[in-house]
C-alpha cells in the first residue's frame, strides 16, 4: 500500500516513492536550533516526522536515508554563549545532548545522519561561491553576501508569497530578511554569508568575502546536498519554516545545482495550548521536563501529539494528557491478552496512516479493535502497529498511570471540584483518597498521585 502524502508545493496528495535509480528514499527534516530546550510544539513536528520515518522504513526496508540537521550557529546560539560567558561549542553541546535525551524519551528514532552547520562551513562557502559566479548572489559593502531573489523566477511557488503580495499590495518580509536592509539591493534578498560583527566574538570563519558566518538558509541546502545529493525525495518541517526558510532553500539550491531540489514537501501545523498560541507570557509554553514534573510520562505526550491530524492545528491540554495515559493503559492491558491470530483486523489502522499520515484515524481504528476485545487478534501485528506509531508500551508510566483506574477517577473528580471552587466536595474527595491509601498533590496545572507510606 503506497503512502499518500500531501505535497505543500503542488497542493495535492501524492504517493511517496524513491526517485533515484538506486531505490534509496532520501528524506530531509529540518532540525532544532540548539540554544535551549525544545518545547512541545517543536516536538509535535519531530514526533510526526518520526511516524513518517517509521512508515517509510516499513514501505522501503533498508532503503531510507533520513537526514536531520542541527543549527548550531545563528543569532540565538551566539547570544546565549555571549550572555553566559561560554564558548559556542559548550552551549550547543549542552542543548544538543538535551534534545537527544528528550527525543529518546519520546521514542523518536535517531536520524541516519545528523549534520551540524559548523561542521559544514566549507560546503556552504562552496555553494555561495557558485551562486556568486552564476550571478544569483552579490557581496555587499560590509562583506556580507546576499541572494538576489529577482534572479530566480520560481521564487514564491512553495509559499505562494507573490500571490499574497498582490493581495496586500506590499512585500511579505520575514524578520530575517528585513534586517540589514540598507546593505541589500532589494529588501526581499536574504543573507547567504554574514560579515563578522563585534557581537559575534570568536564565532567567525574565513571566506573569499572576508571573515563571518553562514546565513541560516544556506545551512540546510549545503547539508542536504552533501548527504543526499542535489535532488531529494522528501523535505519536511513545521509550517513556520515554509516561508521564508524553505522558500529560500529552493531558490539557492536550484540556482546552484541547476535541477529540482525536492520532489515532495510536507509541513505540519502549529500546536495550540489551551486554545492559544504558546508563549512564555501566557505561561503555556511547556517542555518535556515541565510535563514530567507534573507527573506525566513521555509516552503520554507522544500519544497526545498524535491524536490530531498533523495538517490541522492541535489543541493541547493537560486533560488530554490524562486521556493519553488512560489510552496507553488500555493498550498495555489489551496486549497482555494477545497471542497469534488475525493480522488483517489491523488493515484499517495502516490504511489511515498511509492516507496522508492520518494519525487520529489510525488511533480510532485501533481502539475499535481494542474495544472488541483481544480474542483472535494477532500479537505480532499489534506490535507492528505500535512500532509504526512509535508507542513503547514498556516505557515507564507516570505516577498517575500507576494508580488504579478507580483512584484516578476519584482524583479527576476532585480536581474538577477544586477548579469549580466546590471546596466542600474537593475536601471530601481528598479524604476519600486518603482513606484508600493515596495522596493527591496539587500543582498549578495538574496533580500527581502517590501511595501513602505504610
Amino acid at each position: 500500500m503506497p503512502i499518500q502524502l500531501f505535497d505543500s508545493l503542488e497542493r495535492k496528495l501524492k504517493p511517496l516513492a524513491p526517485s533515484h535509480p538506486d531505490g534509496v528514499y532520501r528524506f530531509y527534516n529540518c532540525g532544532p536550533t540548539v540554544y535551549a530546550a525544545a518545547h512541545i510544539g517543536n516536538f509535535r513536528t519531530f514526533v510526526v516526522n518520526d511516524v513518517l520515518r517509521r512508515l517509510l522504513e516499513l514501505e522501503f526496508p533498508g532503503k531510507v536515508v533520513h537526514v536531520r540537521n542541527l543549527t548550531d550557529v545563528d543569532d540565538k546560539t551566539i547570544k546565549r554563549a555571549r550572555d553566559e560567558g561560554r564558548s559556542l561549542n559548550e552551549v550547543t553541546k549542552q542543548w544538543t545532548d538535551k534534545f537527544h535525551a528528550d527525543c529518546d524519551a519520546l521514542n523518536c528514532l535517531r536520524p541516519h545522519v545528523e549534520p551540524t552547520a559548523t561542521g559544514h562551513i566549507a560546503e556552504q562557502v562552496d555553494m555561495i561561491d557558485v551562486l556568486m559566479k552564476k550571478g544569483n548572489a552579490y557581496r555587499a559593502a560590509d562583506g556580507s553576501v546576499y541572494f538576489k531573489v529577482s534572479s530566480f523566477d520560481g521564487y514564491g511557488r512553495l509559499s505562494r508569497v507573490k500571490e499574497r503580495e498582490l493581495q496586500v499590495g506590499t512585500a511579505l518580509l520575514h524578520k530575517s530578511q528585513a534586517v540589514d536592509a540598507d546593505e541589500k539591493e532589494d529588501a526581499t534578498d536574504f543573507a547567504l554569508w554574514k560579515a563578522h560583527k563585534t557581537e559575534d566574538g570568536a564565532n567567525s570563519w574565513d571566506s573569499p568575502w572576508g571573515p563571518g558566518r553562514p546565513g541560516w538558509h544556506i545551512e540546510c541546502s549545503a547539508m542536504s546536498k552533501k548527504h543526499l545529493g542535489d535532488t531529494i525525495d522528501l523535505h519536511t518541517g513545521g509550517e513556520d519554516l515554509l516561508f521564508p526558510h524553505h522558500e529560500n532553500e529552493i531558490a539557492q539550491s536550484e540556482c546552484c545545482n541547476g535541477t529540482l531540489f525536492a520532489h515532495h514537501w510536507y509541513h505540519s501545523k502549529h500546536l495550540l495550548v489551551d486554545g492559544a498560541k504558546m508563549s512564555k507570557s501566557l505561561g503555556n509554553l511547556y517542555t518535556l521536563d515541565d510535563l514530567k514534573a507534573k507527573g506525566f510520562s513521555p509516552m503520554a505526550l507522544r500519544y497526545a501529539l498524535l491524536v490530531g491530524h498533523p495538517r490541522k492545528q492541535l489543541n493541547f491540554t493537560l486533560e488530554g494528557l490524562h486521556a493519553a495515559e488512560s489510552a496507553l493503559k488500555s493498550l498495555r492491558n489489551f496486549r497482555t491478552g494477545l497471542s497469534s491470530g488475525d493480522a488483517g483486523v489491523f488493515a484499517p489502522v495502516f490504511a489511515a496512516l498511509h492516507d496522508d499520515l492520518n494519525t487520529p484515524g489510525a488511533l480510532g481504528a485501533l481502539f475499535t479493535i481494542v474495544n472488541r476485545g483481544p480474542a483472535g487478534v494477532d500479537a505480532a501485528t499489534f506490535d507492528r502497529v505500535m512500532l509504526a506509531l512509535g508507542l513503547n508500551l514498556k516505557a515507564s508510566e507516570s505516577p498517575k498511570a500507576d494508580a488504579p483506574a478507580e483512584i484516578t477517577a476519584l482524583a479527576d473528580k476532585r480536581w474538577a471540584a477544586k477548579n469549580a471552587k466546590d471546596w466542600a466536595a474537593a475536601d471530601a474527595l481528598r479524604k476519600e483518597l486518603t482513606a484508600l491509601g493515596w495522596n493527591m498533590k496539587d500543582a498549578k496545572d495538574g496533580y500527581t498521585l502517590e501511595p501513602l507510606k505504610k
